[in-house]
C-alpha cells in the first residue's frame, strides 16, 4: 500500500465525517452553505492565463435569524469547516487565492423568506515586507 492511498483513504474518512457533523447541525442547510460558497467561488474566477484562475479570499455567510439561531451552538466548527471545503474545491480545481482564505458567518436581518447570502470580496494580502523590521 502506497502512502498516497494511505492519505487518500485518510482524507476520505475526515471528509465523511465534517459531512456527517455538518448534517447534524441542520440537514440542509449546512450542505446548501456549501453549495453556495462553492457557486460564488466559482461565479467570481478571473482566468488570468491559461494556467492562472484567480478567486476571491474573503467570504461572508450572512444568515437569518433563526438560522443563526440553529447553527449557533455548532459556529466554532461550522465556520472551519466552511473554509476547508472551499480550500478543498479551489485546490481541486487549480484556483488561486487573492490572498488568506477566509470565511465569516455572521446574522443579519434578511428579507422574508431568505435563510442566508454569500457573498466574496478579493482582499489582498498583506505582505510580511509592508511592515518594517524593529
Amino acid at each position: 500500500m502506497s502512502p498516497f492511498s494511505a492519505l487518500s483513504r485518510w482524507e476520505e474518512a475526515v471528509e465523511r465525517w465534517q459531512d456527517s457533523l455538518l448534517a447534524k447541525a441542520r440537514p440542509r442547510d449546512p450542505v446548501e452553505l456549501v453549495e453556495a460558497l462553492l457557486r460564488e467561488c466559482d461565479a467570481r474566477a478571473v482566468v488570468c492565463s491559461q494556467s492562472r484562475v484567480v478567486v476571491p479570499n474573503a467570504y461572508e455567510v450572512e444568515l437569518s435569524r433563526e438560522v443563526h439561531r440553529q447553527l449557533g451552538r455548532y459556529a466554532d466548527r461550522i465556520g472551519p469547516l466552511l473554509t476547508d471545503a472551499l480550500l478543498r474545491h479551489g485546490e481541486a480545481r487549480g484556483y488561486e487565492w487573492a490572498g488568506p482564505l477566509t470565511v465569516r458567518l455572521c446574522r443579519s436581518a434578511l428579507p422574508a423568506g431568505a435563510r442566508y447570502r454569500v457573498t466574496s470580496t478579493p482582499m489582498r494580502h498583506i505582505s510580511a515586507d509592508a511592515f518594517p523590521a524593529p
